[in-house]
């Protein structure tokens, strides 16, 4: 597990760099408007590098020990893995909302075992109010399906 949390924060400290320096040229100071371009991700930048840093100390104080992945983690990675591969997949057939829906109803139950009720619920509710927020309020179109071209969106 070890040299498996150095090489990852490795390439996220790397990446982290990468974009610390693209948001430098993008400028990281006030405008007369606000915060430049650069701003925001200078320092979500930073605070990677600095996440990433600690990880790589502390994995090198570690002793090596047990493997980076047993059976049963493997399982846990591919449960969430799948459904959310599907639901990629099928947003290009179905579009964002329908597969969210049945990305969430289908991860509800399987994953967190809750009822119907709260299934079929919140499978509806989040979908509508991403459609309303993203279509309607900001205007901001999403991959849609043919459930939205019968509807008329």
């Amino acid at each position: 597990m070890r040299v498996a949390d150095i090489v990852t924060a490795s390439v996220l400290l790397l990446l982290g760099g990468l974009v610390g320096a693209d948001a430098i040229r993008l400028g990281v100071g006030w405008g007369t408007d606000g915060p430049r371009s650069g701003f925001f991700p200078f320092w979500l930048a930073i605070v990677l590098v600095v996440c990433c840093v600690i990880v790589i100390a502390q994995a090198a104080r570690r002793e090596m020990g047990e493997s980076f992945v047993t059976r049963e983690r493997l399982a846990l990675v591919l449960k969430v893995l799948w459904p959310a591969t599907a639901m990629v997949a099928l947003t290009h057939v179905l579009g964002l909302y329908v597969s969210a829906g049945l990305y969430l109803g289908f991860y509800m139950r399987w994953v967190g075992g809750h009822g119907w009720r709260v299934v079929l619920a919140l499978s509806l509710a989040v979908p509508v109010a991403a459609f309303l927020i993203f279509e309607l309020w900001f205007l901001v179109p999403m991959p849609k399906g043919p459930v939205e071209a019968w509807l008329g969106y």
